[in-house]
Formats: C-alpha cells, sequence, structure tokens
C-alpha cells in the first residue's frame, strides 16, 4: 500500500493488469477494494481475461471500485466498456468518515 500512497495525493487509481486465472480468482477483487479503502479513491482496474494463444488463461474481470470499497461495475472477460460515476461528493464523504491518509505515521 504504501508504493501508491507514496503518490498521493489522486482521486483515482488506474490499474492495467493481467492475473492469471488461479491468483485472479483468489485475490483480484480482494486486492482491488483494499486499494480504493486504503488510499480512499476509486480503483479503475482494466484487466485481461480469456484463454490465449499460448495456453495461458487470464482471469479478467474489469472492475471499477469506490473509495469505501463497493465495487460500481464488473466487465468478467472479454472485450467490453464498463461505466460508473465518479462522485466527488462520495469521495469527500468517505475521506471524511474514515480519516485513514490523515493518521499515517511513519
Amino acid at each position: 500500500p504504501e508504493f501508491f500512497r507514496a503518490q498521493q495525493p489522486f482521486d483515482v487509481l488506474l490499474l492495467p493488469a493481467a492475473f492469471t486465472y488461479t491468483t485472479g480468482k483468489a485475490h483480484w477483487e480482494l486486492l482491488l477494494r483494499a486499494r480504493a479503502v486504503e488510499n480512499q479513491c476509486y480503483v479503475i482496474a482494466s484487466a485481461q481475461g480469456g484463454l490465449h494463444e499460448s495456453g495461458r488463461r487470464t482471469f479478467g474481470h474489469s472492475m471499477i471500485i469506490d473509495p469505501w470499497g463497493d465495487v460500481l461495475a464488473t466487465l468478467l472477460e472479454g472485450e467490453g466498456v464498463i461505466c460508473a460515476d465518479l462522485d466527488t461528493a462520495r469521495l469527500q464523504s468517505v475521506r471524511t468518515r474514515l480519516p485513514a491518509l490523515k493518521h499515517r505515521l511513519l
């Protein structure tokens, strides 16, 4: 998490990825939701998904997540577009109710 926090301040974090199917199934959503909550930002994560020519399978599940960790949109596999409203009032509300970024000590 500190890698992302070192880049602060930001309101939206864009994360492209190609998780394998096994690790994606186990960790993809969990890690994205954690990044959104701990950095109090929206996370937009595009992910390759499906079976590739090499035989490798990637998990997919492109997602948009809000600062509270709620999943706003998901695209399981394949080409496509997902959309969600990124609400600055919601962002400020979360940062006020959970002031974690103000309580950091290093």
